[in-house]
């Protein structure tokens, strides 16, 4: 019953639609991308903007996941589960936590897409998200916390001050199977008295 809600918890927050078996293009089929001769023939073709100095077209039936890593090289957005259950993949899509593993880049035609690696900050500094996770060892072996930091900022974004228990709430999506949280939620504890001055 606990696993059932905390699913039904992220799919609230992941997408409007959980995808499983998310179509995966043949490997000899490669999304194109500005510096490409263009797409193959008959295939869709999206355009989307991960972070403000990129952008990518993109076959509309591939995942975003997928999308940001191959051709943009932007391989923060990581690939854990791919069943919407880990968080390893978190970006934000106009602003909205979404996993990027039960996402078609058809779906954010048009959409402004952040992956981590757009969370730094303009001089290529660490955000206050990114540096309370750094003070607070938020992270072991890191794989997670590029969705923990992701889900973080749309935590704070809409709840300047969010309790313990919300945080912890909110976190459900993301699996850790280092830290045991207790530092991860510090650290967005931290990160909220920063950004709230």
């Amino acid at each position: 019953h606990a696993w059932s809600a905390a699913m039904a918890k992220t799919r609230r927050r992941s997408s409007s639609v959980i995808r499983k078996n998310s179509p995966v293009l043949p490997a000899e089929i490669t999304p194109w991308h500005p510096a490409s001769s263009g797409p193959s023939e008959g295939c869709t073709v999206i355009d989307f903007s991960p972070n403000p100095e990129h952008h990518l077209r993109a076959y509309g039936g591939y995942r975003i996941d997928l999308s940001v890593r191959g051709p943009l090289g932007l391989t923060g957005t990581h690939i854990g589960c791919d069943t919407s259950q880990c968080g390893a993949c978190i970006v934000h899509v106009d602003g909205e936590a979404v996993k990027a593993c039960t996402m078609f880049a058809a779906e954010a035609d048009g959409a402004e897409v952040q992956t981590i690696e757009g969370m730094a900050n303009a001089d290529g500094s660490l955000s206050v998200i990114q540096q309370a996770f750094q003070d607070h060892h938020g992270l072991q072996c890191g794989f997670c916390t590029p969705g923990m930091v992701m889900s973080a900022a749309a935590l704070l974004k809409d709840n300047p001050k969010p309790t313990e228990t919300e945080i912890r709430d909110y976190l459900e999506g993301n699996i850790c199977r280092c830290t045991g949280y207790q530092n991860i939620v510090e650290a967005v504890r931290t990160g909220a008295k920063v950004m709230r001055g």
